[in-house]
């Protein structure tokens, strides 16, 4: 496999969540089991230190004039307002500034432990995850978005895209096994789960089981025929198990659609194979 194909599947395993991001809707709190103050006993000893490394990283002063105008606007008076906090989080993450989306969405959820706190701020942490290059700063972010999905799960345990996605924090822990295992108990109970399917396709592929690939990419496009990346993964993975007519023909079809220029990029090598 190509250098440039083999980074869009390594890179898949961590953005596989964004690609199927739900709207981040309105999720009901049906309890408040965990109280504020339990919350903030488990994450305030870092989170100091953690708005800190978000800030120098992905924060203010690398925002655009306009962009830090918004933001300081909405941080006034936020600090013990739920509602405030998660909006200076959206603003952070439209500004594509990950890390400190993250932080102020846990400051929401140590304000107000709702489902919809926990959600946002599960999914936040899992957006900085997926671009985390380095392996230690990759691996604390997923410690937190497994903190933060498992609270939401305890009081929305039917929120199937949050189990997916923290599965996937496992992959590159000394646990991967729990990752699997997590998927495919979604799969149990819904086969056709989209989400999970891709999972475990993009991981039949990491581990060179291409033939399981196939099946699984090939079960998701029989669902829905409009899903391309499903169309490009399983073009990469019947071209390893030796049928480059039918991967030609999706190429060819996930070219004239897909516009992310590094799948371009791999497509472009992988018709030099074919």
């Amino acid at each position: 496999m190509n250098k440039t194909t083999l980074l869009v599947v390594i890179l898949s395993v961590g953005l596989v969540g964004l690609l199927y991001s739900l709207p981040k809707g309105v999720v009901s709190s049906q309890s408040k089991e965990v109280s504020a103050g339990k919350i903030e006993e488990s994450t305030d000893s870092s989170s100091k230190s953690s708005e800190a490394e978000a800030m120098s990283q992905h924060g203010a002063q690398s925002l655009q004039p306009e962009q830090l105008k918004v933001v300081e606007d909405l941080k006034k008076g936020s600090e013990a307002d739920a509602n405030k906090l998660a909006a200076v989080s959206d603003a952070f993450f439209k500004f594509q500034k990950f890390d400190s989306a993250a932080v102020y969405a846990e400051k929401a959820a140590v304000v107000d432990a709702s489902a919809a706190n926990y959600l946002r701020a599960g999914d936040r942490y899992y957006e900085a995850y997926t671009f985390a290059v380095a392996g230690e700063k990759a691996a604390k972010l997923g410690e937190k978005t497994r903190f933060f999905y498992q609270k939401a799960l305890e009081l929305n345990p039917n929120y199937t895209l949050a189990k997916a996605n923290m599965a996937m924090t496992y992959v590159n822990t000394e646990n991967p096994m729990q990752g699997i295992t997590m998927l495919r108990e979604i799969l149990d109970q819904d086969p056709t789960n989209e989400v999970a399917l891709f999972n475990m396709g993009i991981l039949s592929i990491r581990s060179n089981q291409y033939g399981r690939a196939v099946q699984r990419f090939s079960q998701i496009i029989a669902n829905n025929p409009d899903n391309v990346k499903a169309k490009f993964y399983l073009a990469v993975s019947l071209l390893e198990t030796g049928k480059p007519d039918e991967a030609q023909k999706l190429l060819k079809e996930v070219k004239n659609k897909e516009k992310d220029p590094i799948i371009q990029k791999a497509i472009a090598e992988l018709e030099e194979r074919l």
